[in-house]
């Protein structure tokens, strides 16, 4: 197995409190791999650690055969790491290319009309990225980590708030990217989930459920009972 990503024992620990406890996990090269679970199950908490914005309490991130634990976000960025917020992170008062230059600290205009034309916002390269829609600023965040050509991308939640066509517009730049890249996809919407994963990591009360293909996760009973809403 050519794994990308691997953590083992990842635990993140509030005052008493394991947000994540424990998590070995590991994520193909190339491959589209889903992370759900309840609200509260530690998904953002576990991605934080992965992407470095968030200290783990104990255990360790592999990341291309490197112990990456000790680095700080934004060496983990120059390594090959994109991570997109669950709340939409752009520049509000700037232009929409401008954006693209700031996520790739480059000006080049040609660059932020390629980024653009894969999220079909390139007619509105020089609108204020403040003036899009809600759907359409976090399709321009998508697009701004897209733009990186990272090894490894992380989405939290990104098709929440899109209109269906968004979705569906989502779904055929996430496809497009397979293979070159490896993507952590963490979604609540699971007709996206089923759509677009290969694998699948069910996270309940800070702790792996489950992991395995599609059919495997909404065949398992416990991740029915804990999480699917099916006995």
């Amino acid at each position: 197995m050519n794994l990308h990503l691997e953590t083992k024992g990842l635990t993140r620990i509030y005052g008493g409190l394991h947000a994540v406890s424990d998590v070995d996990f590991s994520l193909e090269r190339g491959k589209i791999h889903a992370l759900i679970g309840p609200n509260g199950a530690g998904k953002s908490t576990f991605v934080g650690m992965v992407s470095g914005r968030i200290p783990a309490s104990s255990g360790t991130v592999m990341f291309e055969g490197q112990d990456i634990s000790n680095l700080p976000a934004h060496k983990r960025m120059r390594r090959g790491m994109a991570y997109t917020f669950q709340i939409t992170a752009i520049y509000a008062n700037l232009t929409l290319a401008q954006n693209i230059a700031l996520a790739l600290q480059d000006r080049n205009r040609d660059k932020a009309l390629t980024a653009l034309k894969r999220i079909g916002l390139e007619d509105r390269i020089d609108q204020i990225a403040g003036d899009l829609s809600y759907g359409h600023q976090r399709l321009l965040e998508i697009a701004m980590g897209v733009a990186q050509n990272p090894r490894l991308l992380i989405l939290d939640e990104p098709t929440q708030g899109l209109a269906e066509s968004e979705i569906v517009q989502f779904q055929t730049l996430i496809r497009s990217l397979a293979g070159d890249t490896t993507i952590l996809l963490i979604e609540h919407n699971m007709d996206v989930v089923m759509a677009l994963a290969e694998q699948i990591t069910v996270l309940n009360m800070g702790q792996v459920l489950a992991t395995g293909t599609p059919q495997d996760i909404q065949s398992n009973a416990a991740v029915q009972a804990a999480y699917l809403g099916t006995e």
